[in-house]
C-alpha cells in the first residue's frame, strides 16, 4: 500500500472558465422532468403484470413511466372549465 492516493473525480472539467460556468446554468434532463413531475406515486402491481407494463413500453419505444402517465391522462382528464 502506498500513500499515494490516484482517486480522480467521476467529471472532468471544461477546458476554459467561461465554459465550465455556463455548464452549471444548464439544466439537466432530470431536473426539467423533477420540475415537472412533483408527485411520485406507488402502487401494488403483480411481477406478471408489471412485466406486460414494461414490455409493452418498450416495444412503444418509451418509457414505463410515461406509458403510465399517458393511461392515467386518459382515464382520467382534466375537468372542463377548471382554472388550472
Amino acid at each position: 500500500m502506498s500513500g499515494r492516493n490516484d482517486k480522480r473525480g467521476f467529471a472532468a472539467r471544461p477546458v476554459d472558465a467561461e465554459t465550465w460556468i455556463k455548464a452549471g446554468e444548464a439544466p439537466t434532463a432530470h431536473g426539467r422532468a423533477a420540475a415537472i413531475y412533483r408527485a411520485r406515486l406507488t402502487i401494488d402491481i403483480t411481477p406478471d403484470l408489471r412485466g406486460r407494463i414494461e414490455v409493452a413500453a418498450f416495444s412503444r419505444g418509451v418509457t414505463v413511466a410515461d406509458t403510465l402517465r399517458e393511461l392515467l391522462g386518459r382515464e382520467y382528464p382534466e375537468p372542463e372549465g377548471e382554472l388550472q
